[in-house]
C-alpha cells in the first residue's frame, strides 16, 4: 500500500446534488423549487410556528401556571433512607455524601415513609410532623 493508492471504500463518497445547472440535469430552470411563492424564492422561509399572519396557536392559548425556580435547592429524605444510611448524627453534608440529595441542595426535610428503628439526630435538616414523631419515638431528636 503506497499513499497515493489510498481512497475511501466504495459507495462511502457520493455526490452531491447540483441544482440549477440546465435541462440535461433534471433539476434546471426551478432546480426542484416549483413556480413562484415564498418557498421558491431566496431567503424565502419563515419562523418556527408562523402561521401565514393568523394569530399562532402558542399566542391563541392561555397562559397558565408557574414552576418555581427555587425548587431545585430543595430535597426530600425518607425514614427508609435515614434507616438504611446507619448514622447517629445527619446533618446536610452527610446527605450530600452519601449521594441521598442532590448537590446544590439547600434545603432538605425528612418525610414520614417507611419505619425507622435506630436514634438518628438530626442537625440542620427539617421533618414533617409524622417524621418528627416517628425520629422521636425511636429515641431521635430534631434540631
Amino acid at each position: 500500500m503506497e499513499l497515493n493508492g489510498i481512497k475511501p471504500a466504495d459507495g462511502a463518497k457520493h455526490a452531491k446534488r447540483r441544482v440549477g445547472r440546465g435541462i440535461g440535469s433534471g433539476l434546471g430552470k426551478t432546480a426542484g423549487r416549483g413556480h413562484k411563492g415564498q418557498k421558491s424564492r431566496a431567503g424565502g422561509f419563515h419562523k418556527v410556528g408562523f402561521e401565514g399572519g393568523q394569530m399562532p396557536l402558542q399566542r391563541r392559548l392561555p397562559k397558565r401556571g408557574f414552576k418555581s425556580q427555587s425548587l431545585k435547592y430543595n430535597a426530600e429524605v425518607t425514614l427508609t433512607a435515614l434507616e438504611k444510611l446507619g448514622l447517629g448524627e445527619v446533618d446536610l453534608l452527610a446527605l450530600k455524601q452519601a449521594g441521598l440529595v442532590g448537590q446544590i441542595a439547600k434545603v432538605v426535610k425528612v418525610v414520614k415513609s417507611g419505619e425507622l428503628t435506630k436514634a438518628v439526630k438530626l442537625t440542620g435538616i427539617g421533618a414533617t410532623a409524622g417524621a418528627k414523631a416517628a425520629i422521636e419515638a425511636a429515641g431521635g431528636s430534631v434540631a
